[in-house]
C-alpha cells in the first residue's frame, strides 16, 4: 500500500504590497561581524547591495542564515557561532521579519549568541525551542541546506563538485511539484526492492528444480529404510513390555518380603512384654537396697566425725607435751646462763682493751688535697680540649651532611631532567614521529661525527619555566619545528639527511647572520596599562643556536604577551604597533587592509600544552653536573677532616682516662685510711656496750618459778583430754558395730540382684535379636518396595498401559527369556537390510520439508514482485511525465539565455531505465562556433565559462522556483542559493585573487548580459525577492523599477555622509561633504 503524500504545495503570489509571503521585510544586527548595529529593509524585488570589500556586504548572508536556523558549519567559515560575535564583545542577535500570508501578518525570528557559543531562539517576542523556529520557516519551502538554494562564498567548491544524480535531487527539492524528490526516493526504493526480489526468485527456482531432482533419486532407500523402520519399532515394541514383565516380578518379591516383616514384628513384640515383666522385681529391689546404702553412708559419717574429734584431742595432747619439756628445758638452761655469763665478761674486757691498744698505735693520716687537685685541673683541661674537637667535629659533619643534601637533591634533579627527556621523546613519539626515539639514539651514539654542535629534537633544547608561556610558544612555532633536528654545518645536515631519512624527522641547517636582527625587547607604559608584560622570545631558556633560529624562523621577537586585562582592550593592541598577542584565553592577530587604514583582526582560542608540558633544558642539566663535581670535591676534604678530629678527639679521651685511674687510686688510699680508723673506734664502742649490758644482775630465781606455775597448768589440761578421749572411744565402739551390720545386709540384697539382672540379660539378648530380624525383614521389605515403585516408574516411563497396549503384549511372548529371544530376531532381521546412507530418510523429509517452504516463498515473491511492479509503475507514470516536463522548461529558458549572449546550451534529463538512482542532470553549453555542445565539467570548459554557465542555469530556475527567495553570493566566483524567499549575487571578493586561487570572472560584455537577465527575470510577476551584491556596477546598465540600491560602506570618513545618505539627499551632495571632510 503506498504511502500518503503530503498535499501539493501552492505557487507562492504577490499581495497588493508587492511582497510575497516569507519575503524578508527587515534585517536587525546587533555586535554581530564587523557590525555595531544594523537595521536594513529589503524592497520586495531585486536589490542591489553595493560597498567595498570588507565593508560587510556578505556578513547580511550569514545573518540570513544563521538567523533562520543555519548551523555556523553550513557557511564553510568558523565552526563555533560564538565567533560571529563582534571581536571585543560578549554577545549580539540577529533580528529578521518575514511577511506571513497576508500583509498584515509579521514573523519576527530573533537569534540571540554569545561567545559561550550559546544561542537563544524568540518567535515574535517569545522564548521557543529551535525546533518551533525551523516548523515556521519550513512552512516557506525555506531550506538552508540546499546548495543550489544556499550557497555561501566558502562552499563554492562543494556546488562544483555536484554529480548530475546530486543535480537533479537538489533541483527537484527547489523547483517544481514538492512531491517529486518524494516520488524520486520512492522510485529508488521500489526499483532496488524489484532487483532484490527477482535475484531472489532466480536463484530460489534453481534451487527448488534441484531439490526436486535429488529427492527423485533417493525414493527406492527410502522405501527399505522404511522397512527396516518398522521392524525396528516392531522391536521397540516389544521392549515396552520387558519392564512390565519385571515389574510383575517384583511385586511378587514385595509380597513375600511384606510378610516376613509382619512375622518378625509379632516376635518382637512378645519378647519386649517378658522383658517388661522381669525389670519391675530387680527395680524394686533396688529401692530398697539404695535405703540400706542411704543409713550406712549416715553412720559411716558420725564415725568419721567421731575420729576427726579424737585426732585432735591427740594434737592438742602432743602440743601441750612439747610446751612442758620446754619449760622443763628452760629451766635447766637459767641454772647454767649464770655460770657462762661470768666467763663472757672476763673476755669482754680483754677485747676492749685490745681494740683501744691497736687505736693508740694507729699512724696519723694526712688526705694528699694538692695531688687530687692537680689531677681534677688536668682531667678538666684535657675533657675541655676534646670538647672542643667534638665541636669541631660535629660542624663539620653538618656541613658534611648539607653538602652531601645538595649533591643527592642536585643527583635527583638530574635524574628528573633525564626522565624528563624521556616524556618528550614520548610526547613527540604520541603526536605522530614513530621513530624519533632511534633518530635521537643515532644522534646521541654518533655526535664524534658531526663538524659542530648538533641539536635536537629541538623539544629537548627548549625549557619553558612558566606552563602559562607554554601554551603561547608551542601554538606559535610550527609543529615541524619542535621534531626537527638542528645542525650548523651544511656537511652535518648532509650527513643527518642521510642517516635519518627513513625515520621522518625534518633536518633544519642554521648559520647565522641572515641580516634580520633581533628586535631589542623593551615594554613601554602604554603596553604595560593594556596589561601587555613580555614577549615570546623573552619567556623560555633554550642554546643561543636554537634560540636565534626560533627566533628568527617564527618572528617570536614580534608576538607580545598580554593578560585577561588585556582580552578587554584588545581593539586598542594594534595602535602599539603590535599585530600578534597572546592572552590566556585568545591568539590575536592583526593585519592591514590594502585599500586604507582598516585592519582586520583574527582570534583563535589557546589550547593546552600537549608537547612542552615535558620541556627539560639541556643548559640546567650542564650546570647541574659542574655543581655535581664542584660538590663531590668539597665533600671529601671534609671528610678527611671528620677523620683526623675523631683520632685527635680518641687520644684526648685516652690520656684524661688514665690521670682518671690515678686520682681514683690516690682517692682510694685516702679513704681505706680513714675507713680503718672509723672501724676501730666504732669497735670499741660496740665493746663497751656489750660490757655495759652483760656486767647488769639478772634475777633468776623469779623466772624460774613462773616456768614451774606455767608445767602444772600444761599437765592439768592433758588430763581433761585423756577423759575426752576415752568417751570418743566408747562411742566409735558402737557406731562400728551398726555399720557392720548394715553392709551384710547390703551383701545380701547385692546376689539376689545379681541373679535377677543375670536372668534380664538373657532375656534381652533375645529381644535384641527379634529386633534386629524386625529391623532386616522391614528393611528387605523397603528395598522391594522402592524397587517394585522404581520398577513401575520405569515401565511407565518407556510406555504407559493403555487398552491397545495391553492388546498388543497378550500377543507377546509371557515370560522375559521367550521375549527377549523374540526382540533380538526381529532386531537381526531389521539389521539384514542394508543401505549406504544411515541419514537417507532424514535427509528426504528433510528436503521434502524445504521443497514446500520454497514453493510457498517462490509464490510469496511473484505476488511481491508483481505488486512492486504495478507500484513502481504506477510512481514512475506521475513523476517521469513531470520530471521531463520541468527539464524541458529549465532547458527551454536556459536555452533563450545562452542564445541572447551569443552561444549554445542545453540542459537534459540523463535517463536510466528502472536505474532510478543513475537519473541526473546534464548541463551542455558551446562557447564556439565551430565546436559541438559539451557536458558542463573542469575538463571541457575554463573558469569563466563554467561561472556563466553556472549562473545561466541558477537564473534559469528563477522562475520556476517555490520559495520566498533565494541567495547567490559571489556571481564572479560561487554562489548561495538559499531557499528563503531571496537572491543574493555578491561580487565583493577581488578577481584577481580568485582568478589565480579558484575560478576565473566573466568579462564586462558577459557581465552585462547577465545583469540585464537579473534585472528582466526580477521583474516578472512571481519572481523571489532578490539581492546583488558587488563593489561596483557597470556603467550604462539598464535599470527598472523592480530595483533598489542598499549602500554599505565603512571607514574614518563614512559617519557625516551615512547621516546626509539617510535624508536622502542626491550624490553630488554626499560627494561634497566627503570633500569638504578631507580638506
Amino acid at each position: 500500500m503506498a504511502e500518503s503524500r503530503p498535499p501539493k504545495r501552492s505557487k507562492i503570489t504577490r499581495g497588493e504590497d508587492d511582497y510575497m509571503p516569507g519575503n524578508i521585510l527587515e534585517i536587525e544586527l546587533h555586535n554581530f561581524m564587523t557590525f555595531d548595529y544594523l537595521k536594513c529593509k529589503p524592497a520586495p524585488r531585486l536589490n542591489l547591495v553595493i560597498g567595498p570589500n570588507g565593508s560587510g556586504k556578505s556578513s547580511l548572508v550569514c545573518a540570513i542564515a544563521l538567523g533562520l536556523g543555519g548551523e555556523p558549519q553550513l557557511l564553510g567559515r568558523a565552526t563555533s557561532i560564538g565567533a560571529y560575535v563582534k571581536r571585543g564583545e560578549e554577545s549580539g542577535y540577529i533580528k529578521i521579519t518575514l511577511r506571513g500570508d497576508h500583509k498584515e501578518e509579521r514573523l519576527i525570528i530573533m537569534r540571540k549568541i554569545n561567545t559561550n557559543n550559546k544561542s537563544e531562539w524568540l518567535f515574535n517576542g517569545n522564548v521557543v525551542p529551535k525546533k518551533d523556529v525551523a516548523e515556521s520557516i519550513q512552512r516557506f519551502n525555506i531550506q538552508v541546506n540546499n546548495l543550489t538554494q544556499f550557497l555561501p562564498q566558502d562552499r563554492v567548491c562543494e556546488f562544483a563538485k555536484l554529480t548530475p544524480v546530486q543535480l537533479l535531487e537538489e533541483t527537484e527539492k527547489v523547483v517544481g511539484d514538492p512531491q517529486l524528490p518524494e516520488q524520486h526516493r520512492a522510485l529508488i526504493d521500489k526499483s532496488r526492492a524489484l532487483k532484490h526480489i527477482e535475484l531472489s526468485l532466480e536463484k530460489n527456482e534453481g534451487t527448488l528444480k534441484q531439490l526436486k531432482e535429488r529427492n527423485a533419486e533417493l525414493e527406492k532407500d527410502v522405501e527399505r529404510v522404511r522397512q527396516r523402520d518398522e521392524l525396528l519399532a516392531k522391536a521397540e515394541s516389544m521392549k515396552k513390555k520387558l519392564p512390565w514383565l519385571r515389574y510383575d516380578m517384583k511385586q511378587a518379591e514385595y509380597r513375600e518380603a511384606k510378610k516376613r516383616e509382619n512375622d518378625a514384628e509379632k516376635a518382637l513384640k512378645e519378647a519386649a512384654k517378658l522383658l517388661s515383666d522381669l525389670k519391675e522385681p530387680i527395680k524394686k529391689q533396688k529401692d530398697e537396697k539404695a535405703a540400706l546404702d542411704a543409713n550406712c553412708k549416715k553412720v559411716s559419717s558420725r564415725l568419721s566425725d567421731n575420729a576427726k574429734k579424737r585426732m585432735d584431742l591427740r594434737e592438742k595432747d602432743s602440743q601441750l607435751d612439747v610446751e612442758l619439756q620446754g619449760k622443763y628445758k628452760d629451766m635447766e638452761e637459767l641454772r647454767g646462763q649464770e655460770k657462762s655469763r661470768q666467763q663472757k665478761l672476763e673476755k669482754a674486757r680483754k677485747e676492749l682493751a685490745a681494740a683501744e691498744l691497736e687505736l693508740e698505735n694507729l699512724h696519723p693520716f694526712v688526705p694528699p688535697k694538692d695531688e687530687l687537685q692537680r689531677l681534677k685541673d688536668e682531667i678538666r683541661r684535657l675533657d675541655t680540649s676534646a670538647s672542643q674537637v667534638r665541636q669541631n667535629r660535629s660542624q663539620a659533619e653538618s656541613e658534611i651532611k648539607h653538602k652531601k643534601s645538595l649533591l643527592m637533591r642536585c643527583k635527583e634533579r638530574l635524574r628528573d631532567m633525564n626522565n624528563k627527556s624521556t616524556k618528550c621523546l614520548l610526547a613527540l613519539q604520541k603526536s605522530g614521529v614513530d621513530k624519533i626515539f632511534e633518530a635521537y639514539k643515532w644522534v646521541q651514539e654518533n655526535r664524534n661525527q658531526f663538524n659542530k654542535e648538533v641539536f635536537g629534537p629541538v623539544l629537548l633544547e627548549v625549557n619553558v619555566p612558566n606552563r602559562e608561556h607554554a601554551r603561547y610558544l608551542e601554538g606559535h612555532v610550527a609543529y615541524y619545528v619542535w621534531k626537527s633536528f638542528m645542525t650548523q654545518d651544511s656537511r652535518d645536515r648532509d650527513l643527518l639527511a642521510k642517516n635519518l631519512k627513513f625515520f621522518d624527522v625534518p633536518i633544519l641547517n642554521y648559520t647565522g647572520g641572515d641580516g634580520h636582527p633581533i628586535r631589542p625587547f623593551e615594554i613601554s607604559e602604554d603596553m604595560r596599562a593594556l596589561g601587555i608584560n613580555s614577549r615570546l622570545d623573552q619567556i623560555f631558556d633554550a642554546p643561543v643556536a636554537v634560540k636565534e633560529m626560533l627566533i628568527k624562523n617564527s618572528s617570536l621577537d614580534n608576538s607580545y604577551i598580554g593578560t585577561k586585562e588585556t582580552d578587554q582592550k584588545s581593539e586598542v593592541v594594534p595602535r602599539l604597533g603590535i599585530m600578534d598577542l597572546w592572552t590566556p584565553e585568545n591568539h590575536y592577530r592583526w593585519s592591514g587592509s590594502r585599500y586604507g587604514n582598516h585592519v582586520s583582526a583574527s582570534v583563535e582560542q589557546v589550547n593546552p600544552p600537549d608537547l612542552l608540558s615535558n620541556t627539560s633544558n639541556v643548559g640546567e642539566i650542564e650546570i647541574l653536573l659542574s655543581e655535581e663535581r664542584e660538590l663531590e670535591r668539597q665533600i671529601a676534604p671534609l671528610e678527611e677532616s671528620i677523620k683526623r678530629s675523631q683520632d685527635e678527639e680518641r687520644s684526648l679521651q685516652n690520656q684524661a682516662a688514665d690521670l682518671r685511674k690515678q686520682w681514683e687510686t690516690v682517692s682510694t688510699t685516702a679513704q681505706n685510711e680513714q675507713r680503718k680508723r672509723k672501724e676501730i673506734v666504732h669497735r670499741i664502742e660496740q665493746r663497751k656496750g656489750i660490757l655495759k649490758s652483760m656486767e647488769e644482775k639478772v634475777d633468776m630465781d623469779t623466772e624460774i618459778a613462773k616456768l614451774v606455775e606455767q608445767a602444772t597448768k600444761c599437765n592439768i589440761q592433758r588430763f581433761h583430754n585423756s577423759i575426752k578421749i576415752k568417751d570418743l572411744l566408747v562411742e566409735a565402739m558402737g557406731y562400728r558395730q551398726n555399720v557392720v551390720e548394715l553392709r551384710m545386709s547390703l551383701i545380701e540384697f547385692e546376689a539376689k540382684i545379681g541373679e535377677m539382672e543375670a536372668n534380664l540379660k538373657q532375656h534381652d539378648k533375645f529381644a535384641l535379636q527379634a529386633s534386629l530380624h524386625f529391623d532386616n525383614c522391614k528393611k528387605e521389605a523397603e528395598n522391594c518396595k522402592q524397587q517394585l515403585t522404581d520398577s513401575l516408574n520405569y515401565a511407565k516411563s518407556i510406555a504407559r498401559l493403555t487398552p491397545e497396549l495391553e492388546k498388543e503384549f497378550l500377543e507377546m511372548p509371557t515370560t522375559i527369556e521367550e521375549l527377549e529371544a523374540a526382540i533380538q530376531d526381529t532386531t537381526s532381521q531389521a539389521n539384514s537390510i542394508l543401505f549406504v546412507n544411515h541419514n537417507i530418510l532424514e535427509q528426504y523429509e528433510h528436503r521434502q520439508r524445504q521443497i514446500e517452504d520454497l514453493a510457498a516463498k517462490l509464490e510469496a515473491d511473484k505476488n511481491e514482485c508483481r505488486r512492486c511492479l504495478a507500484e513502481l509503475d504506477n510512481i514512475k507514470g506521475k513523476w517521469l511525465p513531470t520530471l521531463r516536463n520541468l527539464v524541458a522548461q529549465i532547458n527551454e529558458t536556459f536555452r533563450c539565455n545562452f542564445q541572447e549572449m551569443a552561444v549554445a546550451g542545453e540542459v537534459s534529463l540523463d535517463e536510466h531505465d528502472t536505474n532510478f538512482d543513475q537519473f541526473g542532470i546534464h548541463i551542455k553549453v558551446k562557447f564556439r562556433e565551430n565546436g559541438q555542445l559539451q557536458i558542463l565539467s573542469a575538463h571541457h570548459q575554463s573558469g569563466g565559462e563554467r561561472s556563466v554557465s553556472t549562473i545561466v542555469y541558477l537564473v534559469s530556475l528563477q522562475d520556476l522556483t517555490n520559495c520566498p527567495f533565494r541567495v547567490v553570493d559571489e556571481i564572479n566566483q560561487g554562489w548561495l542559493l538559499f531557499g528563503v524567499n531571496c537572491f543574493w549575487i555578491d561580487l565583493t571578493r577581488s578577481r584577481d585573487l580568485y582568478l589565480t586561487l579558484f575560478l576565473p570572472g566573466m568579462d564586462p560584455i558577459n557581465e552585462r548580459k547577465m545583469f540585464q537577465q537579473l534585472v528582466r527575470a526580477a521583474s516578472k510577476p512571481n519572481t523571489p525577492q532578490c539581492f546583488l551584491l558587488t563593489p561596483k556596477l557597470l556603467p550604462d546598465l539598464q535599470y527598472s523599477e523592480a530595483c533598489s540600491i542598499l549602500n554599505v560602506m565603512n571607514g574614518p570618513w563614512i559617519e557625516q555622509p551615512s547621516k546626509v545618505w539617510t535624508t536622502g539627499d542626491p550624490w553630488s551632495i554626499i560627494t561634497g561633504h566627503v570633500r569638504q571632510t578631507l580638506c
